[in-house]
């Protein structure tokens, strides 16, 4: 299979072109060209990939890169993703998110026999925004609370319009928290890992905040499914645990199983420079129903919280020794 990943820099991708290149398929990944670009997160399969320059927020760009690499599948997974940010760039986070997705998707219908070809859109749990405290099902109204939900939704809706109107064939996927990253620090479990390993000062903002938390090969593995299994073609899947745990409870999580002290932790408060998000739009509860894509893609995490919390420990320890060295 001829696979094209965008945003294959990014966390998801860098983990899924590994996972689709040792399993044997032909890896494209599609890159923004700047002047300093960290190639880190695919260093251990470049030799096995081709990286092709394009930029999904170009039609012409995006066509001319799709049109060269000719993909069976495409997954699609470059986007702008931190949510606080997108307040602060609301006008990037639409172009990136929205324009991005149709480009992509309107590329791969230029290609010849479009209909036996794939597109596998990244959305999120984002994009039921605030909703009661019960599990998010597929079926529930979007009702997104930030710029970056509102692209997602959007991008997310607009794709559902493809499999009807255009006979786009398939799947969105919308996932809980990942975690697992190896050179992101910014976000929640990979912040608390690193900075209490460092014994430095801990801000959880929010520590009532209930997430799902699902490491990233379980992540991986929903792509992988949906991709080789025909009863996934145009549909929508939430990906995730069902298991919910407040931002509290994994601070405290984490303390416990690197020794940090507790009593350190400043509850309540963000870390100074933080990006500033409007109260009103915080989502007190995300916790998927991933009940349709176990039933039918036998889909199931494999990592346990604190087994992947144990894996993510484990590598900052040893990046941190290797760094010291």
């Amino acid at each position: 299979m001829k696979a094209l990943v965008t945003g294959i820099l990014g966390f998801v991708g860098s983990n899924l072109a590994e996972r689709l290149s040792n399993d044997g398929n032909e890896v494209y990944g599609l890159i923004r060209r700047v002047a300093s670009r960290n190639m880190d997160p695919v260093s251990k399969i470049m030799k096995d990939i081709t990286l092709i320059s394009g930029d999904v927020t170009d039609y012409a760009s995006t066509r001319n890169a799709i049109k060269a690499t000719t993909p069976d599948v495409i997954i699609h997974l470059a986007a702008s993703s931190p949510v606080r940010d997108s307040f602060e760039r609301p006008f990037e986070y639409q172009q990136a998110n929205v324009l991005g997705t149709m480009n992509v998707a309107h590329s791969m219908l230029e290609l010849p026999d479009p209909s036996t070809r794939k597109l596998f859109v990244a959305s999120t749990a984002e994009v039921y925004g605030l909703q009661e405290d019960k599990l998010l099902k597929e079926t529930f109204l979007l009702k997104p609370s930030s710029p970056y939900a509102v692209s997602k939704a959007a991008a997310d809706l607009y794709i559902q319009m493809m499999f009807k109107a255009f006979d786009l064939h398939g799947s969105i996927l919308r996932p809980a928290n990942s975690y697992g990253r190896k050179f992101d620090t910014s976000f929640l479990i990979e912040y608390l890992v690193t900075q209490m390993l460092e014994g430095n000062d801990i801000y959880v903002g929010a520590p009532n905040s209930v997430r799902d938390y699902m490491y990233v090969d379980d992540h991986v593995n929903a792509y992988v499914l949906a991709i080789n299994n025909s009863k996934a073609d145009q549909q929508i899947f939430n990906v995730g645990t069902g298991t919910g745990v407040s931002n509290r409870e994994v601070a405290e999580l984490i303390a416990g199983k690197i020794g940090y002290d507790s009593k350190k932790i400043k509850y309540g408060v963000y870390p100074p420079g933080y990006p500033i998000r409007p109260s009103m739009s915080d989502q007190p509860y995300i916790v998927i129903d991933a009940t349709k894509i176990e039933k039918t893609l036998n889909w199931k995490p494999t990592f346990s919280l604190s087994t992947g919390i144990d894996k993510t420990i484990a590598f900052f320890k040893e990046h941190m020794l290797a760094k010291k060295a």
